[in-house]
């Protein structure tokens, strides 16, 4: 699949674009100046363009990881370069290249239906894949980071497309060389290693109480189980706007994981890779109350503490108001202090 298109020579802008059914918060917001890229050859003439205006600028993606104002000033880039192929099948793996417009779940149920197991616990999560790297996302025991490859992208700083292997993204906990480089690069597309050898991946709560009675789940029926019980926590942006998992999970030193957990017989908590342990934020905030509480057009879910969610006319300043009260009452009461884990912009 050809993953490039006619560039265009002249870059075609629209202006006070509307970015209410771009951003899954649903807030009314509009873009000053706003680009559709549909081909990485665009990017160039676009950030010219850009740069000969003065303008600020972002990639916008699925704005399902973003805070959007009322108005985003300057430019912002809709990524939209679609196409999926594998590129590449030995033994071991398969390389599979992927345009950063592509929907993340999408690619997901596309991968397994052609025989690529391995990202299923990974389904539903909304977004694009070009966000995927960014963020690092993760779900119920895996990263992303485990399964790419390498990174293409645009590079601000040097004008020119680059490839970045594995090891040069700097994968860490819902963290990455993107994240820590933010106005650098626009990620056009991900090549990602699945292997050949697969092993069913359930060791996290929720998903090995779904499977109490069978240890050996097909990736098909973990992708149906990941499906199930995210549609059950997290609601439907088209019903109720979220963002997901709105807050980190914070990973504190073991020493205050004892003190915690002598205070706090059931605190929820897993190990982490470095040695530290990982507390589940969504229970810190249900141990504040905050579950099911509405403040004016916004409040926390019902079935998770972890959402926020706009129920109708909120606004950023809303429901960031909201998160600030929630770290407030976690740090006072754990001593624990709850990042952010959407971007706002």
């Amino acid at each position: 699949m050809n993953f490039a298109s006619n560039a265009h020579p002249n870059p075609k802008s629209s202006p006070n674009l509307g970015l209410k059914h771009r951003n899954t918060f649903g807030f009314e917001a509009s873009a000053e100046l706003a680009y559709e890229i549909i081909a990485p050859e665009q990017i160039p003439a676009v950030m010219t363009q850009i740069a000969e205006k003065k303008l600020p600028w972002r990639v916008l993606g699925g704005g399902s990881n973003v805070i959007l104002p009322t108005v985003l000033p300057g430019a912002t880039l809709l990524m939209n370069i679609a196409g999926q192929e594998i590129i590449s099948s030995d033994t071991n793996s398969t390389l599979i290249a992927v345009g950063g417009g592509v929907n993340w779940h999408d690619f997901v149920a596309w991968a397994l239906e052609n025989n690529l197991p391995g990202l299923e616990n990974l389904a539903l999560i909304p977004g694009t894949v070009g966000a995927a790297p960014i963020q690092n996302i993760g779900a119920y025991g895996v990263e992303i980071g485990e399964y790419i490859d390498s990174v293409d992208a645009y590079d601000a700083n040097s004008h020119a497309f680059v490839t970045l292997t594995n090891k040069e993204c700097c994968f860490a906990y819902r963290d990455s060389y993107f994240k820590k480089n933010p106005q650098r690069f626009i990620v056009t597309k991900v090549i990602f290693r699945l292997p050949k050898q697969w092993q069913a991946r359930i060791h996290y709560a929720d998903l090995a109480k779904q499977f109490s009675e069978q240890s050996s789940p097909s990736p098909e029926e973990i992708f149906l189980a990941v499906c199930k019980i995210r549609t059950h926590k997290l609601p439907d942006p088209k019903v109720i706007g979220n963002a997901g998992s709105f807050f980190q999970n914070p990973i504190v030193p073991n020493e205050q994981y004892e003190t915690l957990l002598h205070k706090y017989p059931g605190l929820a908590s897993y190990p982490d890779a470095a040695g530290k342990r990982k507390l589940a934020a969504g229970w810190l905030i249900d141990q504040c109350g905050f579950k099911g509480q509405r403040m004016g057009n916004v409040g926390v879910y019902e079935n998770q503490a972890l959402v926020l969610v706009n129920h109708g006319n909120g606004t950023a300043q809303d429901i960031l108001g909201l998160a600030k009260c929630i770290q407030e009452k976690v740090k006072k009461e754990f001593g624990v202090h709850l990042e952010i884990e959407p971007n706002i912009l």
